[in-house]
């Protein structure tokens, strides 16, 4: 575990709270229903079946824990979930002023080592980032997934004056909730396809999807051994 104190794996989910009682307490903090919407989601299938012929596979979620996706998951995958909510890392530098110390904080964030992680829920977080902390953050994720390991991103195609962060909770395969929360600043402009594809080098593009609701789905693979 991180010395932040967000980071959560299922194991100690389950063993603290148990799964109903980890959605409970997610339904309790949560806006009313109305404020949802459901979209589709053409890559998150695809980044599901990158990992079910996987033993046991390790993944590292990075938005908030929630107890449904917890549920899902380990359903789906028999895999070992670890929550690093990186919202909450950019509130707190935001309320201490310190933005600029985000870089170096991003660079020892993950006390993992290389290559120990098989797939990676990034979310939106990239573009909420100013540009050198997302690189250092694309960097280390990265280093941390196994070859043949997955990376979903998503990724605003519209600038938007809306503070919000928001929970991509999953219905299934191919929906999911959006669930909107509040935030200290927006996105902080659109990534080019280029700028995201430079900050992942050393991974591959293996789907991209562009969505109604001006957002581009990214799934990158890490090339296994030649």
């Amino acid at each position: 575990m991180s010395g932040s104190g967000t980071s959560r794996s299922l194991t100690d989910l389950f063993s603290r709270f148990g799964a109903r009682r980890v959605e409970e307490a997610e339904k309790a903090a949560e806006p009313a229903p109305e404020q949802d919407l459901v979209f589709p989601t053409k890559a998150l299938r695809k980044f599901l079946s990158c990992l079910t012929a996987r033993e046991s596979p390790v993944l590292l979620d990075l938005g908030p824990v929630v107890g449904s996706n917890v549920s899902f998951f380990g359903e789906q995958l028999g895999c070992k979930i670890i929550v690093e909510d990186l919202y909450a890392d950019v509130e707190r530098h935001l309320r201490r002023d310190a933005l600029d110390t985000l870089p170096e904080f991003f660079g020892k964030r993950f006390p993992q080592d290389d290559g120990t992680v098989d797939g990676i829920l990034c979310w939106d977080v990239l573009d909420y980032l100013d540009r050198e902390a997302a690189q250092v953050l694309a960097s280390q994720l990265t280093r941390l997934l196994r070859p043949d390991g997955a990376l979903l991103g998503f990724f605003g195609t519209a600038q938007t004056r809306e503070l919000h962060y928001t929970k991509y909770v999953v219905v299934d395969d191919t929906n999911l909730r959006h669930r909107p929360y509040p935030a200290t600043r927006g996105r902080q402009g659109i990534l080019l396809n280029r700028e995201i594809i430079r900050m992942f080098e050393g991974l591959r593009v293996s789907d991209s999807f562009l969505l109604k609701m001006n957002l581009r789905e990214i799934l990158f693979r890490k090339p296994g051994p030649a």
